[in-house]
């Protein structure tokens, strides 16, 4: 639905959510005014990223809706994690796998497998998956995001994200993709404000 760029950008929301949700549900983690002023700044970046006025065909709002939803839901991750699981000092690889093994069960509920063995007749997209998606970008980086969030909190975990956006416009400029200056600065607005909430946090300790 969207060009790899823009979902980039809209996946570094994802510490402005958990600043939200830190600010509602958890109270050692005090938002400062400096903190909702890059909150302001990140959610300016989202919009100009997404530019629903605008109506283009490249910019699929219900894409951005989606991928929107998906923020929120990691954003709230990061809270309900340092909430309810932090204090308990289980293992990083424990939580990990609790936490695919239920994936697993909930997808097998959910998504239509036909045509799922099509992957096997492409070896570079079937490993591809098995060791970039599989291996690497869920297994190794749950064990970080767990380990992560009991050292640093929350919402300075969640910053963590802001590589995300950065990568998808690299990416999106070298398979061909447009990258505007919009982009550009939606990309700078958003980081701005994760940096304001990163550095905000620091000050309240």
């Amino acid at each position: 639905m969207l060009p790899s760029s823009i979902a980039g950008l809209l996946s570094g929301s994802i510490p402005i959510f958990t600043f939200v949700g830190a600010a509602l549900f958890l109270p050692e983690e005090k938002p400062t005014k400096q903190m909702a002023l890059g909150v302001a700044l990140g959610f300016a970046g989202i919009a100009l990223s997404a530019r629903p006025w605008q109506g283009g065909i490249n910019i699929s709002l219900i894409g951005v809706l989606w991928m929107l939803a998906g923020s929120l839901s990691v954003g709230a991750s990061f809270v309900y994690v340092r909430r309810f699981l932090s204090h308990l000092k289980l293992p990083p690889l424990a939580l990990a796998t609790w936490q695919i093994g239920i994936a697993v069960m909930t997808l097998a509920v959910l998504i239509d497998f036909d045509g799922i063995t099509h992957i096997a007749t492409d070896a570079q997209a079937l490993w591809g998956t098995v060791l970039g998606l599989g291996i690497l970008g869920t297994g190794a980086a749950f064990l970080i995001y767990y380990f992560i969030i009991e050292t640093l909190g929350s919402v300075r975990a969640a910053g963590a994200t802001y590589i995300a956006p950065i990568v998808a416009m690299i990416i999106g400029a070298i398979i061909g993709e447009a990258i505007t200056y919009v982009e550009i600065v939606a990309l700078l607005l958003i980081l701005s404000g994760v940096l304001l909430i990163q550095t905000g946090r620091e000050k309240v300790k």
